[in-house]
């Protein structure tokens, strides 16, 4: 699907949709005037007040409890199956999913920084990329929203942002529910959640999770065993205090522990060696060789030799408070939020036996947040106005074992706080019946320090290769960083929706949203590669039609948008210093343009089908890298030209009280670069993952299902580095066929 990416022009693009939206939307709109609005809703707080996701002048994607257990979503990297535009990649498989929407996405892996899509845990902004690696359960649904969020949810959401909402106690309710997993690999996993009503006004709900993976995708030919093992806890407990109509109170405490491994990367290396192929291309092939001589030919990326035990364990503990006081035209909301997550993790990074950059890596990290909203409405103007504040403390710190080339071991730090501070106000005014006006604006302060270093410590005779000290000195500094930055940003909203019948929504919005600069906390070997980098900002223009026609069974929603983004933050390849850093850098621009479009339908009973396509052109502006500059052209990472997400699933009745359930779900993506480098050597070539499922249930609660995730075990990329410089890369896959079966008793 590249013809879209390189000869379309975002200006005939955009016209043919916004003319096919607004066209669409008067004919349907004529056809949906008389219908009954008997469709099923689905309700989201995208907006932070309850409203159907139809009325909702975002493009947004919506999973209930049902989809994400029928798809078997289980953790953020699986998010890509749920929508188009949308890619998680892991630097290693199982360690830090980073997300990208509409081809805007960090392209970074450190815990010192911020994701571009802002991810929200029961109204809990999570400030570092280090709190993505968690797990679902008893969760009410997942929200996607795209584009960025620069009012409500404006603090570091240039791409969108998460919404995880978890399933809340409910008042005089006893329920409960137990499900459990086995699979290939000997993975399994069982879940359990319980609410429990104390009185009239309080009600108690507990969830927990255990997950378990005995044999890792991975096997390592020398230990002669496999890697990427996984055991995981996890637990939640609720309590709500709901005394009258005016108060409602509760608290929330979660934990999760850890002690897994991470998975593997597959070796490519530089250099032709004498077995190598006439047909390899060097580097990238497996068949090529490093400086060291080795090379890895069984073209299985699940099967290699590695000198480092990938070891993953984790441990955080989290509280929230959320206050709500319903004054009749005003409600005052509270949500005090604590968060205490450490983990250590190791991982070769040369993907050879030879320890060549091998590294053990600590992070902790705590935060805390306070948020404060109150909003209202009236006949002719709904409103939110509230005021945030984030302060965190981030230590990273990365022991590095490089006797195989540079003869030495190192030790980095990064040693950050931050303060943000907010004040915003969302503003919606009902011009008429059936238009209405979105305004809003957020302003943020944010205050970040950094004390960090890379230092050689020379520590194996004769010398080490990296500073060139001989063995015996003392520790050389090779980059050093002690500097604080303040950002002052404003991000704004104006938008127009118009609602012609009670199911058609025409929207246009243009909106800024912006990301804080920061600093580089990776391994550096020059202080500078530590300077800090700078805010970036996006200005988006967006317009789109949802519509329903219920007696049709049938949701259609489109999208066109184009945005203008500045100083755009991506990793830069600098090979200054003996090591091959991807270092975080600006761009001082990019332009990207596309559409999204979605559609479910109930033709008949017990069929639902569904489909969605994402369209991408991403351009960035020159830059410059250690190498020379890189001219205006060159495609933003993680941008598919193409993607698309399929579905469907067919139920019909056995007998008066059983069903049986057939269900598939695919999804498309395009080719992608890895980096803004736009390397064909790291790059995703364009692949299919097709998921089935067939369930037979019971009214009386019970189901039991098979399952399968990967059914034709595509082989695909997912991310990517070029180490040339030092002989070698490596290329991170997709997680291999998966199957098992599943049960669950659903009790009131």
């Amino acid at each position: 699907m590249q013809l879209f990416q390189t000869s379309v022009s975002h200006r005939a693009m955009a016209s043919a949709l916004a003319v096919a939206i607004i066209a669409g939307s008067a004919t349907a709109a004529r056809a949906a005037d008389a219908a009954a609005d008997e469709g099923d809703e689905i309700f989201v707080t995208a907006q932070r007040r309850a409203q159907s996701a139809n009325d909702v002048g975002i493009t947004l994607q919506v999973a209930t409890a049902d989809t994400i257990r029928a798809q078997r979503i289980v953790e953020v990297a699986n998010l890509p199956q749920l929508s188009p535009n949308v890619a998680v990649k892991e630097n290693i498989p199982g360690l830090v999913p980073v997300i990208t929407i509409r081809g805007v996405g960090l392209n970074d892996f450190s815990a010192t920084n911020s994701p571009s899509a802002g991810v929200y845990v029961d109204d809990v902004y999570l400030g570092s990329l280090a709190l993505m690696n968690f797990n679902f359960f008893d969760l009410e649904r997942l929200e996607i929203l795209k584009g960025p969020q620069g009012t409500l949810y404006g603090r570091n959401a240039t791409a969108g942002a998460i919404n995880v909402i978890s399933a809340q106690p409910k008042l005089g309710v006893t329920e409960g529910r137990i499900a459990g997993s086995f699979g290939n690999y000997t993975a399994g996993d069982i879940e359990g959640a319980v609410n429990v009503p104390l009185g009239d006004t309080v009600a108690l709900r507990v969830a927990a999770k255990g997950q378990w993976q005995g044999d890792g995708f991975f096997y390592d030919v020398l230990r002669k065993q496999n890697l990427g093992r996984r055991a995981e806890l996890l637990g939640r407990a609720q309590l709500l205090w709901q005394p009258d109509d005016v108060w409602k109170v509760s608290l929330k405490v979660e934990g999760q522990h850890t002690r897994s491994q991470l998975g593997a990367a597959e070796f490519f290396g530089a250099i032709r060696g004498p077995n190598t192929p006439a047909s390899a291309t060097c580097p990238g092939s497996q068949s090529c060789i490093n400086f060291l001589g080795y090379s890895d030919s069984d073209g299985d990326p699940f099967r290699g030799a590695w000198s480092y035990d990938p070891i993953f364990q984790a441990n955080q503990i989290a509280a929230t408070g959320r206050i709500e006081a319903n004054l009749g035209n005003v409600t005052l909301t509270s949500i005090t939020a604590y968060i205490d997550f450490n983990r250590i993790w190791g991982v070769d990074t040369d993907a050879s036996p030879q320890a060549i950059l091998d590294f053990i890596t600590k992070d902790d990290v705590k935060q805390f947040s306070q948020e404060l909203r109150a909003a209202g409405k009236t006949a002719l103007l709904t409103w939110t106005v509230g005021a945030s504040f984030l302060t965190d403390h981030i230590f990273s710190s990365y022991d590095g074992n490089l006797p195989a080339l540079l003869n030495t071991t190192t030790y980095t730090s990064s040693d950050q706080h931050t303060d943000a501070y907010a004040v915003f106000a969302d503003l919606e005014w009902q011009l008429s019946d059936t238009l209405s006006l979105l305004t809003g604006g957020r302003y943020t302060y944010e205050k970040r320090r950094n004390v960090g270093s890379t230092v050689d410590l020379v520590s194996r005779p004769p010398a080490s290769f990296l500073s060139m000290a001989p063995f015996g000195s003392k520790p050389v500094t090779l980059a050093a960083v002690n500097a604080q930055i303040t950002d002052n940003q404003w991000s704004w909203k104006v938008g127009l929706n118009w609602q012609p019948t009670t199911t058609t929504l025409v929207y246009g919005s243009i909106t800024k949203g912006v990301k804080s600069g920061g600093f580089f906390a990776g391994v550096a070997t020059n202080s500078g590669q530590l300077i800090p980098y700078k805010p970036e900002s996006l200005i988006s223009y967006e317009i789109g039609l949802k519509q329903r026609i219920p007696d049709a069974g049938l949701n259609f929603t489109a999208s066109s948008f184009y945005y203008d983004y500045s100083d755009v933050q991506t990793f830069i390849r600098d090979t200054v210093g003996g090591l091959p850093i991807q270092r975080l850098g600006n761009v001082k621009d990019a332009s990207i343009y596309g559409a999204d479009i979605d559609l479910a339908w109930n033709p008949v009973k017990g069929l639902d089908l569904n489909a969605g396509i994402g369209l991408l052109h991403t351009e960035l502006g020159a830059f410059a890298t250690s190498n020379g500059a890189v001219p205006k052209g060159n495609r933003l990472p993680d941008a598919p030209g193409f993607s698309a997400n399929l579905g469907g699933s067919y139920a019909f009745d056995l007998g008066d009280t059983r069903q049986l359930r057939f269900q598939v779900d695919a999804r498309y993506s395009g080719f992608a670069y890895k980096d803004a480098i736009n390397d064909p050597t790291i790059a995703a070539d364009s692949f299919w993952v097709v998921n089935g499922r067939i369930v037979l249930a019971d009214d009386g609660g019970w189901e039991i299902s098979a399952w399968a995730k990967n059914l034709f075990d595509e082989r695909y990329v997912t991310q990517g580095i070029n180490q040339s410089a030092l002989g070698n890369g490596f290329r991170v896959y997709g997680a291999p066929r998966t199957f098992g079966v599943s049960a669950a008793m659903t009790f009131k």
